[in-house]
């Protein structure tokens, strides 16, 4: 199976790193060439395959290996879209790497041989460039350029090509490396413990395990700042006239939201995934909100969920990062458990107020958490057809999730990766009624 190490690149000089911007700039203007030729010739119903030979063009500046990788990388993308196209998904025809006035993306692809990763006490990673830039930087004949790189890789295996791009938001150069690994994580032995999430719109994801572990990934950040860029977009839609749609700016933001989205999304499935491993869980239980959203959510709750937290594609992720490690992702029913109180089993009394969960009974918690753990007690006992009674007159749902919950673990978004906070998530905890963790 194939995984990607993430890294931080960092150029030892000023000269190395003008070097640095000069080789992801000619892999932009390399790009932006070949994709404005390719898009000419769709627009006027001619092959795009038929172009002048950039390789050859670029080889002073990129080296043959780096600018062959670019021009594949291009034609891939060109190949998604007539894919795309044919399955009338009503794709958009591959995009420009920016532009001078505005700034190029700079970004370029090494392929797996041309370059070399050391890590260690000084992590290292050599890349080729081309002849010109050689000369001009005074690089002997056969030097490559050697960047210092941070970060420990995740995965172990056979490198495949590498990504090298500069992040202007982070103002880094960061490197992508995807790995073939084995299946070996599959071969650990897990122990029989489960988890249940509760996805949410505030609260992106509350999970409770039957270690006695709870999780609470806050989202609250992400979508303001989601909103805001879509806030943006909106006004430049409004500027424009009867005769265009968008423009390169709007394609911008819109690129600009997803990626910051995706990048928080993979982070947190990541995130969870490792904790969840840790703590022995094989089976994660996952809320179908398909009837939910639309019948007891509010719009701006859906449109939360559905346009900024892309809850179908989480699922995927999640159930694609579960299975490296052997676990199992289940989407169940989690009808009516964000309203039951677990400690007497109301659904009509309790009342939720933002974050707090009530019930006449005297119980108080965090609803998402409480939701969560009202999941996972439903679904250990799946069994039985009359789950609340089975719960609420017997008692034996006890025996399912016996240990005492620890203190929530509260993570919040850096940018760059779900930082643990101090604070818990438990509302006025001596008032609340811990009978259901007796």
């Amino acid at each position: 199976m194939k995984r990607t190490n993430t890294f931080a690149v960092r150029a030892r000089s000023e000269q190395d790193e003008q070097l640095l911007r000069e080789l992801l700039d000619a892999s932009a203007s390399l790009w932006n060439e070949l994709t404005y030729e390719r898009r000419q010739q769709y627009f006027d119903g001619e092959s795009v395959w038929d172009t002048e030979d950039y390789r050859k063009k670029y080889v002073g500046v990129l080296g043959s290996a780096t600018a062959q990788q670019v021009i594949r990388k291009n034609r891939s993308a060109w190949k998604s879209f007539f894919a795309a196209t044919e399955n009338g998904e009503g794709a958009r025809t591959p995009g420009y790497w920016g532009n001078e006035d505005d700034g190029r993306e700079l970004r370029t692809y090494i392929r797996n041989d041309q370059y070399t990763l050391k890590m260690g006490d000084r992590s290292r990673l050599e890349i080729p460039v081309g002849q010109d830039l050689k000369e001009k930087y005074g690089l002997g004949y056969y030097e490559r350029l050697r960047l210092e790189v941070a970060g420990n890789p995740k995965w172990d295996g056979k490198q495949g090509r590498l990504e090298l791009y500069y992040d202007k938001r982070s103002d880094q150069f960061r490197a992508f490396q995807p790995v073939t690994v084995d299946d070996s994580r599959l071969d650990s032995p897990l122990a029989e413990e489960s988890a249940a999430l509760d996805i949410g719109a505030n609260n992106i994801v509350a999970c409770t395990t039957t270690t006695g572990e709870q999780y609470l990934y806050e989202g609250r950040d992400l979508f303001e700042r989601f909103r805001e860029t879509t806030q943006r977009i909106s006004e430049f839609q409004s500027r424009l006239d009867d005769q265009h749609r968008t423009s390169k700016r709007i394609s911008r933001l819109h690129r600009q939201r997803t990626r910051r989205r995706d990048h928080a999304q993979e982070a947190l499935a990541r995130d969870l995934i490792e904790r969840l491993y840790a703590e022995g869980v094989s089976t994660v239980y996952v809320g179908d909100l398909t009837d939910i959203l639309e019948t007891h959510w509010s719009v701006q709750t859906n449109e939360k969920l559905h346009n900024f937290w892309a809850f179908r594609k989480f699922i995927d992720r999640l159930a694609c990062t579960a299975k490296e490690y052997g676990i199992t992702v289940e989407v169940r029913s989690e009808a009516w458990t964000s309203q039951m109180c677990p400690n007497c089993g109301s659904i009509e009394d309790t009342t939720r107020h933002q974050d707090t969960l009530t019930c006449p009974c005297g119980f108080e918690g965090h609803a998402d958490l409480v939701a969560s753990e009202t999941f996972l007690r439903r679904h250990q006992n799946s069994e039985s057809s009359d789950w609340r009674t089975r719960h609420f007159v017997s008692r034996q749902w006890h025996e399912t999730v016996a240990r005492p919950m620890a203190r929530p673990v509260c993570l919040k978004w850096d940018d760059h990766s779900w930082s643990e906070t101090s604070h818990s998530h438990r509302p006025n905890e001596e008032h609340t009624n811990r009978s259901i963790h007796a």
